[in-house]
């Protein structure tokens, strides 16, 4: 169950991931990528894999050492657990990576590959992204 678990906490990413890669300029995809929403069922995986490791978790969380990590990880719930978050927390980065391109018309060809990059190592692609993001102005609305 819990190799399942683990499994599955990519494949409830992956839609949105997909969207915002191969179809960003569709309504749905705004949609997707403009809601935090979208990691609930993911913390709902992380929620059923870190209950039976919550005193484990609870330790390494409140008072961070790596052995007590290593400890945690060796638990198939405790990376499991882990994962889920690693999960959650990438597709919300890669949500907002989304929502500041298409605020600052950041072409989908250079954004495809640093989602990815983001999804693959996301301590990569977010300064990679920042660096493009910071050579870009906002785009000019103009109100009536």
């Amino acid at each position: 169950m819990t190799g399942f678990l683990f499994e599955l906490t990519f494949f409830l990413a992956a839609p949105v991931w997909l969207l915002m890669i191969f179809a960003p300029g569709r309504r749905v995809t705004e949609r997707l990528a403009a809601s935090p929403l979208t990691v609930l069922p993911i913390l709902a995986v992380w929620a059923v894999l870190a209950a039976p490791v919550l005193p484990e978790l609870w330790a390494a969380v409140s008072s961070p050492d790596v052995d007590t990590f290593r400890d945690l990880t060796t638990l198939a719930n405790g990376a499991g657990a882990l994962w889920a978050q690693v999960i959650a927390w990438d597709l919300l980065l890669g949500q907002w990576m989304y929502r500041e391109s298409r605020r600052l018309a950041i072409s989908p060809f250079l954004m495809a590959p640093l989602l990815l990059l983001t999804i693959l190592l996301s301590p990569v692609g977010l300064p990679l992204f920042l660096l493009v993001r910071a050579t870009r102005t906002p785009r000019k609305t103009t109100v009536l």
